[in-house]
């Protein structure tokens, strides 16, 4: 079998190019985002620009010690909107988890690098956990999801070291309890069986803002990372398969959980609500299986 190169970088093409008009066109996916029945936090300010977090929370049930997760959307480091998330926000809310969708700064809107986006990720997590008593959040378990770029993000901050927002309180841990990624960019860089991206690494480092390898989750996984659970498409020529393979082929070997669902002739993005042909419904039940699974949520009634 013949290396498989990885296309990862043009992911920061795509999100100059489509940008946020397609993902409006696809899935009304707008900007600045607004929510019926959610409560908005900022968790963090930069210069003028305030980063909120869109917080849907259950409308029955405990008020505390509750199970969370913080989406990330997708859309290359350079654009999208925390709207891809909304409806997986608001199922997980009807099923008890307090469900955030996260707003973080990127290229086409703050002319910022992807190791900001990371920066802010991370910052948001620690956040919630900081806060999480007055969220009636449960802090050890505060989940990450996101997709694509987003799901890089996600993955990243069980991951990759670094990249920390030097204002942070870096004694609030940002590391996820568990991770859900929907056609994640996990790859960077090459591995054994995946060929060179195709820009050149300098080209790549002066997109990501670093050294792609320090910035590529499957680079750096180690035992005791969360559990796992990755949907991708295998006709996703945008990230291929075989990266997310190759993440859970290394997450296994380290002794970890990480079950990839794969979805024939899907490509990318195949997960978003209102996707013609996508497979959001068949997603949606397999990310709740998976939280059930960890025991945070309960099964549904039949």
């Amino acid at each position: 079998m013949p290396p498989v190169r990885v296309f990862v970088p043009f992911l920061l093409i795509l999100g100059t190019a489509a940008g946020l008009t397609a993902a409006d066109k696809r899935g009304g996916f707008t900007y600045p985002p607004r929510f019926d029945g959610a409560r908005v936090e900022v968790y963090k300010t930069v210069g003028d620009v305030k980063l909120t977090l869109h917080v849907f929370e259950p409308a029955t049930g405990p008020k505390a010690d509750r199970p969370a997760v913080v989406f990330f959307f997708g859309g290359g480091w350079t654009n999208g909107s925390p709207a891809q998330f909304e409806r997986q926000c608001r199922h997980l809310a009807a099923r008890g988890m307090v469900a955030i969708t996260a707003d973080y700064r990127v290229g086409s809107r703050h002319g910022v690098k992807p190791t900001a986006c990371l920066a802010d990720a991370k910052s948001a997590l620690r956040w919630v956990r900081a806060h999480a008593a007055r969220l009636g959040i449960d802090p050890k378990r505060i989940a990450a999801g996101g997709g694509s770029a987003g799901g890089h993000l996600a993955a990243a901050t069980a991951t990759v070291p670094g990249f920390d927002d030097p204002a942070d309180d870096r004694s609030v841990s940002c590391l996820p309890n568990a991770l859900a990624l929907f056609n994640p960019a996990l790859v960077l860089a090459p591995l054994p069986g995946l060929a060179a991206p195709l820009n050149s690494e300098r080209v790549s480092a002066e997109r990501f803002g670093t050294a792609p390898e320090s910035f590529s989750p499957a680079h750096h996984v180690k035992r005791g990372a969360p559990p796992t659970i990755i949907f991708h498409g295998k006709a996703d020529t945008t990230v291929p398969y075989a990266t997310a393979e190759a993440f859970a082929r290394a997450m296994q070997a380290a002794g970890n959980r990480c079950e990839l669902v794969g979805y024939e002739g899907q490509a990318h993005g195949f997960f978003n609500y209102g996707r013609a042909g996508g497979r959001y419904a068949e997603t949606l039940a397999a990310m709740d299986q998976f939280f059930v699974s960890l025991g945070w949520i309960a099964a549904p009634s039949r």
